[in-house]
């Protein structure tokens, strides 16, 4: 029998990994596969194998190195059940616009339809939450299938594309006869839609400006500051938007965002949806202002909102835009001031940060979640990584940090799935490794994924874990009473020990009740290098006043 010739399949598909920058694999052990791992640790330069212990946190990690890099992450699952795991997170970076590309096994092609093990036919089930979803049905399709997969995957708008590759191709010998093509298109933004949008703006007297993600991940973060500081706008943040402009900067005023948005004459959305995080674009029309103009600039022109009514839209290139957009601001004969409009809101931003201070100094007992907050926030590094993986209690996370640098900031999006985080820890301390890692966990979030504290231990990726533990589904419990005068499904196991969870798979941690405690468990937990739990009791009655539901 002739010796095989040239590299298996798993090295026709990682070789273009790394020509698109990819350095980590995350998976979960599964058969189907094995040729990527072989391809991983068998070249010179073995790439980092990051096994999980459940295949969604595989992806949440992939989906977050492509956040936080703006360079797709890649997820590696087996068949069948290692595809359908994955689905949720799949739709996380659908909804979040994270560029992320998996890699699926696949039953032998040369079986197909005999009921093989894991035999499923996995395109049709996630191409409607992928920009591509293929097989590469032979050896020389491998290569051109990946390399389109991360092209997509890139290219703005950015989303997850998914390619499986059946057992007997992936195990095949063959020599590679494609290079990867390299960086995606840059799509130019229309001048004259610029125009259009430069007029509003030299026209308004109250305009207030959104951030989103998409500013990060199109690497116009800057961009961003030279328009916002160069115009004198007020900057409201949202996503990973934040960061953007840094806390403490004299035109954020995302802690006065309820009259920044409700009593604008012009909201300019940039680089995110108008979705129910923003009212579905509608602004203006509190406290007796009239409705506000919208304008919605994207990444894209796929992505403008076709739903919200519109003054004006501009889509491309966001480094682009913005700096093309400041320009053609400055040429307008007439050059807004803005400056009351931006006092007021400095005062109300001011007025907020005293309110807030009682809250973050909260003696209470049970301790109010805002006080670990308190506690947390004068301990981050600039280049802090916060991740949020939970209901109400990440919701006081968006109410009180304020990042200082972009990129620094991590949450599941509005796809709003739970059990991301230990994920989005893993690709955090990879991607920032000199950084401070902290991951705030509801309890009912920590029940999803905290099993994956064993990834975390195996692979000595120590990270700050802090547990809001009020016993219960905080974001389910009271909207349920107030519709029905009673709740059912709400309540978990009261001060349940998830720290010791965390000390039993090779961690540390520890059970906090007293609200002067927090902040030295805290320091425990940055100083241990392990990856550290610190569990805090908190008043189930201390909701978090949300406006929308999400509906």
């Amino acid at each position: 029998m002739p010796e095989p010739t040239g590299p298996h399949g798993g090295h026709h598909a990682l070789d273009v990994a790394r020509a698109h920058g990819v350095t980590t694999m995350f998976t979960l052990s599964g058969a189907h596969v094995f040729p990527m791992y072989d391809a991983a640790v068998t070249t010179d330069d073995p790439m980092p194998i990051i096994d999980v212990r459940h295949e969604p946190s595989a992806v949440f990690a992939a989906e977050a190195i492509g956040k936080l890099t703006r360079t797709p992450g890649l997820a590696v699952l087996t068949a069948g059940p290692g595809v359908t795991n994955g689905v949720s997170p799949i739709a996380q970076a659908h909804f979040s616009g994270a560029p992320l590309v998996v890699v699926g096994g696949r039953a032998p092609a040369a079986t197909w339809g005999s009921g093989t093990l894991q035999e499923l036919d996995h395109p049709p089930i996630v191409e409607s939450v992928t920009k591509s979803a293929r097989t590469a049905g032979s050896l020389t399709e491998i290569a051109p299938a990946v390399d389109e997969a991360f092209t997509a995957a890139r290219a703005s708008h950015r989303g997850p594309t998914f390619v499986d590759i059946p057992m007997d191709v992936f195990f095949s010998n063959g020599p590679v006869e494609h290079i990867a093509s390299g960086e995606a298109t840059v799509v130019e933004p229309d001048p004259d839609d610029i125009a259009r949008v430069a007029a509003l703006l030299a026209q308004s007297h109250r305009p207030v400006l959104v951030l989103g993600s998409d500013v990060w991940s199109d690497h116009a973060d800057e961009a961003a500051l030279r328009f916002v500081e160069g115009s004198g706008i007020p900057v409201v943040a949202n996503g990973m938007g934040r960061g953007v402009v840094p806390g403490g900067h004299p035109l954020l005023v995302t802690k006065a965002r309820s009259p920044a948005l409700g009593t604008c004459d012009l909201a300019i959305v940039a680089g995110t949806p108008l979705d129910f995080r923003l009212g579905f674009g509608r602004f203006g029309g509190k406290d007796g202002a009239p409705a506000a103009t919208t304008v919605h600039l994207a990444d894209s022109p796929g992505q403008v909102s076709s739903h919200a009514e519109l003054g004006a839209s501009a889509a491309g290139d966001l480094c682009t835009l913005f700096d093309a957009l400041l320009e053609a601001l400055q040429s307008q004969q007439r050059r807004p001031d803005w400056s009351t409009w931006t006092d007021q809101l400095r005062q109300t931003v001011a007025g907020a940060v005293e309110r807030d201070k009682a809250l973050l100094g909260a003696e209470a007992d049970p301790i109010h979640p805002a006080r670990i907050y308190g506690e947390l926030l004068p301990r981050l590094d600039d280049d802090a990584v916060v991740i949020g993986d939970g209901g109400d209690f990440v919701s006081f996370a968006g109410k009180f940090v304020e990042p200082r640098r972009p990129g620094g900031w991590l949450d599941p999006g509005p796809y709003g799935c739970l059990g991301a985080g230990l994920g989005a820890a893993m690709a955090a301390r990879i991607a920032r490794p000199s950084s401070q890692v902290v991951l705030l966990l509801g309890d009912g979030a920590a029940g999803m994924s905290l099993i994956d504290v064993d990834t975390l231990v195996r692979h000595n990726l120590p990270v700050v874990m802090i547990v809001g533990n009020n016993s219960a589904w905080g974001l389910e419990k009271a909207p349920m009473q107030m519709l029905y005068g009673y709740d059912v499904a709400a309540d978990l196991a009261p001060s349940t020990r998830y720290d010791q969870v965390v000390t039993a798979l090779g961690g540390g941690g520890e059970m906090v009740t007293d609200p002067r405690q927090i902040g030295p468990a805290i320091d425990r937990a940055f100083t241990s290098g392990v990856p550290y739990l610190v569990n805090v009791m908190t008043d189930v009655n201390a909701q978090y006043p949300r406006a929308t539901m999400g509906v």
